[in-house]
């Protein structure tokens, strides 16, 4: 299955992680994080947006230098 660790995304996105990393109950039983992917998407589509912003410049600047 795909997907994110939640200790990462935490990292980057706090909000779309539920408890915390390596947290055990008093048995010493893990406590599984949660994770709302949901809420990363907004960050990934800004990303993507940007990265294509930054594609299209340097496609735009190796036109130029190749039409030189």
């Amino acid at each position: 299955m795909d997907g994110f660790l939640a200790h990462e995304a935490a990292i980057v996105c706090p909000e779309s992680v539920s408890g915390s990393k390596d947290e055990v109950d008093a048995d010493g039983n893990p406590i599984m994080q949660g994770i709302d992917q949901s809420k990363i998407v907004p960050l990934l589509v800004k990303t993507l947006q940007e990265a294509i912003t930054k594609i299209e410049t340097l496609e735009t600047k190796v036109q130029a230098l190749e039409d030189a």
